[in-house]
């Protein structure tokens, strides 16, 4: 084939992806950002609940945590649900759903109401991530997916960017409007657009590339085959597709549950409680703690975008994943030196908070690569779902040493340590198996 016809042909697959990328990749963009600040506002309303439902640290920690618990029970079946009946079908009813819940948390009086409608709202939720990390795996092959996941995931760091400063402004403006507290306006104001974005799910997402009517006959089989070849690369040496239970019967699959625990561990450990550090340590105007937490986020947001272009354009999958965990450990043991001033603190957290997007959004790359078929779908949400049960314990678990010591150093030093066992598990993994990008990169 001549090198005109060549260049003619990687145009048109650039062209293709591309199509496919602004058409699927900015909504699913705004839904994870809609999903995120509904999971992880209850840490800016904790500024004033907290003090109104008379709860202590630990309360709270587990009340936060305990959305996990019910997201770890349902994750497995509602992704092969999903693989069943299409993401159209799926994804917006969750959305439509999680929104009434979130919005339902302006109701609780007491604990055991936090509690019940934490629990429910992870339930609810428990199939919106990881059907997303399947979704992809029904259009982008494993050269693209890096990128991809990276780009969906920097809605967690800009969720941040935009939700806070307007959580803090909800806070300061909205006291006692309505014969409601301000933290109620909070949940009812940031749980009302999931409602819509639901809505429009039902209409807008394609389940795969076969019933994209908006791509062109020649643009789906590009895509087919480039699927059906990666598909192949898994099959080498004879095996057929992977079956279910192959998920779970896999010790890798088990040791990135250890990997992803460990670095979700500090996401969430640090995200619920990052509002309350700025207000004991910088300032208590509930305004200003929301453009201060804008900083982490948003240095977060473009990092780990730049990172995972890096990544695939290297095909280097794992030194990058490494490095960001140690990064976060690092970074994490020096905000925890006792007396250290307010400013350096938020300094290290912001790169504490880099290294930890970096790592969540890199860690993706890992799991598609050991499975396909049904095996695929219940191994992404099983790792995910155990990975996740760190959301449970990584709030919980600063909330309990907070009220034994008065103080986060000991609770940092348990986040640095869960990195540094995270970013070793990873190597371990890596070095018995080629990781997917460096295998599937041309």
């Amino acid at each position: 084939m001549s090198p005109g016809i060549d260049q003619s042909a990687e145009q048109f697959e650039r062209a293709t992806y591309s199509k496919i990328t602004w058409r699927l990749m900015p909504y699913l963009f705004l839904c994870y950002i809609l999903a995120y600040v509904d999971r992880v506002n209850v840490g800016f309303a904790k500024l004033q609940m907290q003090q109104d439902l008379r709860m202590s640290d630990s309360v709270f920690g587990v009340g936060a945590g305990i959305f996990f618990v019910g997201y770890f029970f349902f994750e497995v079946p509602c992704n092969i649900i999903m693989q069943k009946v299409g993401a159209r079908k799926w994804l917006g009813p969750i959305m439509i759903v999680w929104g009434v819940v979130s919005t339902c948390t302006m109701l609780v009086k007491d604990a055991t109401g936090f509690y019940a409608v934490r629990f429910l709202l992870g339930i609810v939720e428990s199939g919106f991530f990881p059907g997303v990390i399947l979704y992809l795996t029904f259009w982008f092959t494993g050269k693209h997916r890096a990128k991809m996941v990276a780009a969906f995931m920097s809605a967690v760091p800009l969720s941040g960017v935009i939700a806070s400063p307007i959580s803090g402004w909800i806070l300061e403006r909205t006291s006692g409007a309505g014969h409601l507290a301000a933290w109620q306006w909070l949940f009812l104001m940031e749980g009302i657009p999931s409602l819509f974005a639901g809505a429009v799910a039902l209409y807008f997402l394609t389940d795969n590339p076969t019933k994209a009517a908006w791509l062109t006959a020649p643009e789906k089989e590009l895509v087919l085959a480039r699927l059906r070849e990666e598909e192949a690369l898994k099959h080498t040496g004879g095996k057929g597709g992977h079956r279910l239970m192959d998920a779970f019967r896999n010790p890798d699959v088990w040791l990135l549950c250890l990997v992803y625990f460990g670095f979700v561990l500090g996401n969430y450990g640090l995200g619920f409680w990052l509002p309350q550090v700025i207000k004991e340590t910088l300032t208590k105007d509930p305004l200003t703690i929301g453009w201060l937490s804008v900083i982490p986020w948003g240095a977060s947001a473009i990092v780990m975008i730049v990172v995972g272009h890096h990544s695939d354009k290297t095909g280097e999958r794992i030194w990058h994943l490494a490095l960001a965990g140690l990064l976060q450990a690092v970074a994490f043991s020096i905000s925890a030196i006792p007396g250290i001033p307010g400013i350096a603190g938020f300094v290290a957290l912001t790169f504490a908070t880099i290294g930890i997007m970096c790592t969540i959004s890199l860690f993706w790359s890992l799991p598609t690569s050991l499975l396909s078929g049904v095996a695929a779908a219940a191994g992404i949400a099983w790792i995910n779902s155990v990975g996740n049960l760190a959301g449970f314990v990584g709030p919980a678990v600063v909330g309990f040493i907070r009220d034994a010591t008065h103080s986060m150093t000991m609770a940092l030093l348990v986040l640095s340590g869960a990195s540094i066992v995270s970013s070793l598990t990873a190597l371990y993994v890596a070095r018995k198996r080629p990781v997917e990008g460096d295998a599937t990169r041309n």
